[in-house]
């Protein structure tokens, strides 16, 4: 459990922007119906309360302030025509601001940083929960980020993130993120700020010459529960595991691919662990159901970033969402058999080879409509990217010791976190929350195949 210190709510500092408004795009509609992101980092640092309250919470309230003046639209809510008829859009007015929860917490901090299988419930106790919408004339109005701050006296520290998606996909956020750990860790000196963390607001640079955000925010406009997604849901039966999947692991996978199908062209690290894990936890289903339709169809999706796919590219900061997805797709049978990640990954890398260049394939909103096809009760995806580090957001306590994807627990399909790892260049760290019996299926064949290679 987790006990409150304080609550309060976090403004932009003095100098800030009075208001700004943001249009969606076409990248951003599709999320309003997703559910909240929720993250957390845990850092050890052995801290008593009375440091914890005369020194850290008022650094972090300072740094995340002076953040906010860059990363203003964090602060503001979701508009959402209440009648339903225009577009909704990020907007912040002065007075906006981040509720940011202080507490504190006796749980065993090394139990809930370790790799092994854990109750997911427990992280619950250290992420906040979104206020609900609040109406105004014309409008509801969702707020997009809510921080929870947490100490575990003479152990550490970890701060959970709960964000609505359509604000911005895992490049904006973790940028945020780094950007409030930089400026912590250097008080307040925003000489610290390099360009890669100041974002781009021009939601111009997008065109949508095919109209594909008006057919999008009339699909989801059949989601009238959308702007009412911020309950917090704790997960029956669940646990949390972490796998690690090593640089050697890595290239020994690939070698096996090539050994196999010599003519594939994508073979990346990304490519092999995704479909290595899809096809254990595939194999894992057997420990908890008796009868599998074997022609049944499995689905794998994944989200990539395609700011550097448009002519010209967006900059690498543009604020906002920027994501398509790719789906691999093929029958039970084929990935629970002995060539079952051969199969996979020669379907994961033709998937993104096909697509990843293809511009009229993004303009086009094809990619929105192919993951309306994917049954989700069928399908493993993806959160995370190894290419975002969010362990080196460094407030000045050294890099983090866990960081934890609370929202893989949400949905109907299985999610996976994909991640750099902690404490070594090019290994990657892998997450799942499963059922018990179900987890420690995956985990024997995970151990098992990797020993074998």
């Amino acid at each position: 459990m987790a006990s409150v210190i304080e609550q309060c709510q976090v403004a932009p500092s003095p100098g800030s922007a009075a208001e700004l408004t943001l249009p969606l795009t076409y990248f951003d509609h599709g999320w309003l119906g997703f559910h909240r992101m929720r993250r957390i980092l845990f850092y050890k640092l052995p801290i008593s309360r009375p440091d914890f309250v005369q020194t850290i919470i008022p650094t972090l309230k300072d740094s995340l302030s002076l953040t906010l003046k860059h990363y203003i639209p964090l602060a503001g809510n979701v508009a959402c025509p209440q009648d339903w008829s225009g577009y909704p859009e990020l907007r912040y007015i002065t007075g906006d601001s981040v509720s940011v929860i202080f507490s504190e917490s006796d749980m065993d901090f090394n139990y809930l940083v370790g790799n092994h299988p854990r109750d997911a419930n427990d992280f619950y106790h250290f992420i906040p929960q979104l206020a609900e919408p609040k109406d105004a004339p014309g409008f509801q109005l969702a707020p997009v980020l809510a921080i929870q701050v947490t100490l575990f006296p003479n152990h550490g520290i970890s701060i959970g993130f709960t964000n609505h998606h359509v604000a911005g996909d895992g490049a904006t956020i973790v940028k945020f993120v780094r950007a409030w750990a930089l400026l912590n860790k250097f008080d307040g000196d925003e000489q610290f700020l390099d360009k890669e963390f100041i974002p781009f607001y021009d939601r111009s640079v997008i065109k949508d010459p095919n109209g594909v955000g008006m057919s999008i925010w009339d699909e989801m406009k059949k989601y009238k529960h959308m702007m009412t997604m911020s309950d917090i849901v704790t997960p029956p039966d669940k646990v949390r595991g972490t796998f690690i999947i090593t640089r050697n692991d890595i290239g020994k996978l690939k070698n096996l691919i090539l050994s196999r199908r010599p003519n594939l062209t994508h073979v990346t690290s990304f490519t092999v662990t995704c479909a290595y894990v899809w096809t254990c936890v595939i194999k894992s289903e057997a420990a908890i159901v008796e009868e599998i339709d074997e022609n049944g169809m499995e689905f794998f999706g994944c989200a990539a970033d395609c700011r550097a796919q448009f002519n010209p590219p967006l900059p690498p900061s543009y604020f906002g969402n920027a994501l398509v997805g790719y789906v691999a797709r093929t029958r039970h049978v084929d990935l629970a058999g002995k060539e079952g990640f051969i199969i996979a990954a020669e379907l994961i890398g033709e998937a993104i080879q096909k697509r990843m260049k293809d511009e009229e394939w993004i303009l086009s909103g094809s990619w929105f409509k192919e993951f309306g096809k994917v049954d989700e009760k069928r399908s493993v995806s993806v959160a995370g990217s190894p290419k975002l580090d969010l362990y080196a957001a460094d407030f000045g306590w050294g890099r983090a010791e866990k960081l934890e994807f609370v929202s893989i627990d949400s949905g109907d399909s299985i999610s996976m976190s994909l991640s750099k790892s902690k404490d070594s260049d090019g290994d990657l760290e892998i997450g799942l929350s499963l059922s018990k019996t179900r987890m420690n299926a995956f985990a024997a064949m995970f151990t098992h195949g990797i020993s074998f290679l």
